[in-house]
């Protein structure tokens, strides 16, 4: 909106004026920040130079004393660098929101503009832009013009927005300026909807809902569980809220205390952007994978998730459902537990013990042993040993002799009746009286559905340790994956704050997973909200998977494109050139991403190899995969997962390939994943899913 393109009006030249005087002052801001820059950099080094040419005549506390020096302004040089980062990120786009707010009905109101970050005026101190997460700027998100409240550090601010109003600002020009009587306005979240994706998520800080700014800002709830439908945009709204957190409680909480559980690298990638974007650092994150090695020292091959997901694609084995479904179960977990009650109470025979003639009795020997329950065996003897010198100390004024120590030791070793972990658990299925329930995967390995069992039993039996202990807040996404005996191992492991988020309806396998209700049986005090609008595919995209797979709580944003395309092909040689049309149309087209979305890895390189020659930058996603960028990728529906292309081919929807619950779940993941376009192609006769749809 330059002043080349027509005469501006008041509010528009007003609004010219005051970016311009914003500029002014960012502008200002940045060459006093260079200059102090300039001048630490100097300090630094004259410092160093001094600590080097006076080395032989400082003392060692002289020496500390210019290191801590040094080291001080190093920091505030730091500190001083990532403020030039942000003035330089407001530079680009100082805000996108402004209210006039007035505190009393009597008094003019006070215009607020709202950025991804705080700018203060340091040379004219006052603020200029206030922060996306500052209470007051809770109102921009939550009420329409009209009375309004916030709630600031002191208590209730109650008040009156006589305008809202929103801006998209490119380097210094105004592209977009709305008034607004809505909350956060439908045009401006349309326009952000019909643009094309790119390498990662993005920020949403200038279309957040009333609904999702409620969630963003919950600082209350010790658990809370978003239950968000496809496209409602749920990761973003988790990440924000990591972000707001991190703001909110910026004392006690910084971005090293925060873990994140991700489905998988390409996901981890794909998402890394928006905390450095919201001006945070990046968090840690980890798979459950990870996890589970670390939890298990090491010491146990096991499949993973995506080999579990793609076996029961390849072979559709009922053994191996039921096997997965019983491991999946409330039920389950509720027998464990009593099998490690079981073990508890048997594996240790305590009997009467001699020692340097004298008495030590078995009751003795099995009350201190019960009472260090949360130690690791080897320990747990050390303790119930030393404890027991102490007592034989006490009442009978005498100190043990080495090899009395010793042969104390091994004779309560030896009252412990242990063996392998693997071992312990697999008698649990003895126990109850499932034999067949406990196999080995390909190669001897665990299968998938044993590893967390296990880890419970291992915590359960023998406590463990964990590198990310001090972890004060845990995110996890994809939640409808993971069992609750998973949820009980994360309970147990993680005893901060969560965020859990997924959607039951994108379960890629629905044999072993969990809905909010039993992660609520797991997880005590868990708050529960649900996204029901979908704001990712078209109206078009999004009717048509509701279609294969109905969820009545979703809500439509009304985004109008193209109906889907579903694509007849005589032989599989026409399906695959075919594709290599839609990938070359996609080419000329101004859209960034295409996912052509396979049910299985195998089927996902076939294809790869049938179009590797003809098209250019084709990238293949697997497990071992490591980012996420533009350009046309083939992956799984699995791989997909938490993705989203402008574009999405679906090859092979026929009856002989999408015949179960579970693929039926895979082929609403694979078309939720389209922002813009959906081609499905087939050859034969199409799934019934599609049929139904039709």
């Amino acid at each position: 909106m330059s002043e080349n393109h027509h005469e501006l009006l008041p509010a528009e030249r007003e609004e010219r004026d005051h970016l311009d005087d914003v500029e002014a002052r960012l502008k200002r801001n940045l060459d006093d920040t260079d200059a102090r820059l300039r001048h630490y950099a100097q300090d630094i080094q004259d410092q160093k130079e001094y600590l080097w040419s006076s080395r032989d005549e400082m003392d060692h506390v002289e020496k500390i004393s210019a290191r801590e020096s040094i080291q001080q302004a190093v920091m505030t040089g730091e500190a001083t660098q990532a403020k030039r980062n942000r003035l330089l990120k407001l530079f680009r786009s100082p805000y996108f929101g402004r209210l006039d707010f007035a505190q009393d009905h009597g008094k003019d109101a006070e215009p607020i503009y709202i950025g991804i970050h705080h700018f203060h005026d340091d040379l004219a101190r006052r603020n200029v832009v206030y922060d996306w997460r500052a209470p007051i700027a809770s109102l921009f998100y939550d009420y329409e013009t009209g009375a309004a409240r916030y709630e600031s550090p002191e208590g209730h601010v109650d008040g009156e927005i006589r305008l809202k109003r929103q801006f998209r600002i490119k380097h210094g020009e105004i592209e977009l300026m709305i008034d607004s009587a809505v909350n956060v306005v439908d045009d401006v979240l349309q326009e952000e909807l019909s643009r094309s994706s790119d390498e990662g998520m993005k920020n949403i800080v200038a279309t957040i809902q009333r609904d999702q700014n409620a969630i963003i800002r919950n600082d209350d709830a010790k658990v809370l569980i978003i239950q968000g439908v496809a496209g409602s945009g749920k990761t973003s709204i988790a990440l924000h809220r990591i972000a707001y957190l991190l703001y909110r409680f910026k004392d006690s909480l910084s971005s090293e205390d925060i873990l994140i559980i991700s489905p998988n690298r390409v996901f981890a990638d794909y998402i890394a952007n928006v905390l450095p974007e919201l001006g945070e650092e990046s968090v840690n994150e980890v798979g459950m994978e990870d996890l589970a090695h670390e939890l298990l020292d090491g010491q146990y091959r096991f499949q993973t998730f995506f080999e579990q997901t793609s076996m029961l694609l390849e072979k559709d084995d009922e053994a191996m459902k039921a096997r997965l479904r019983y491991k999946a179960s409330t039920e389950f977990l509720k027998q464990l537990d009593a099998y490690a009650a079981h073990v508890e109470q048997h594996r240790f025979a305590a009997e009467d013990l001699w020692i340097a003639r004298r008495l030590v009795p078995g009751w003795l020997l099995e009350e201190v042993f019960r009472k260090h329950r949360s130690l690791p065996s080897k320990q747990r003897i050390k303790q119930v040993a030393w404890e027991i010198e102490r007592k034989i100390g006490n009442q009978y004024n005498y100190d043990l002799m080495p090899e009395e120590r010793k042969e104390l030791t091994a004779s309560i070793r030896q009252m412990l009746r242990e063996s392998t972990l693997r071992e312990t658990y697999k008698g649990f299925y003895e126990w109850v009286g499932q034999p067949e329930y406990f196999k080995a995967a390909k190669g001897g390995k665990l299968e998938y559905a044993d590893v967390f069992p296990m880890i419970y039993l291992k915590m359960r039996l023998d406590g463990v340790h964990s590198a990310w202990r001090n972890v004060k807040h845990l995110l996890i996404d994809e939640m409808q994956d993971y069992t609750p005996v998973q949820y009980a191992v994360i309970g147990r492991l993680f005893s901060c704050r969560k965020t859990i988020l997924g959607d039951a309806y994108q379960s890629v396998n629905p044999y072993s997973g969990s809905k909010a209700e039993e992660i609520r049986g797991v997880l005590h005090q868990a708050a529960y909200v649900t996204l029901n609008k979908s704001f990712r595919s078209s109206y078009e995209i999004t009717r048509f998977a509701q279609r294969i797979s109905p969820n009545p709580e979703l809500e439509v944003i009304e985004r109008h494109g193209d109906e889907p395309d579903i694509i007849k092909c005589r032989t599989k040689r026409d399906e695959t050139a075919t594709i290599a049309e839609l990938i070359t149309a996609f080419a000329a087209s101004d859209h960034n991403t295409l996912g052509v979305v396979c049910k299985t890895q195998k089927q996902a390189q076939r294809l790869f190899d049938g179009l590797k020659e003809t098209v250019d930058n084709l990238q293949l996603l697997s497990e071992q995969s490591l980012s996420f960028s533009t350009g046309v990728i083939i992956c799984t529906a699995h791989m997909a997962k938490g993705l989203e292309f402008d574009r999405v081919i679906v090859p092979d929807v026929s009856e002989r390939n999408y015949v179960t619950e579970m693929d039926r779940n895979l082929l609403y993941v694979a078309c939720t994943r389209a922002m813009h376009r959906l081609t499905l192609t087939h050859t034969g006769r199409p799934a019934s899913f599609i049929e139904q749809v039709e």
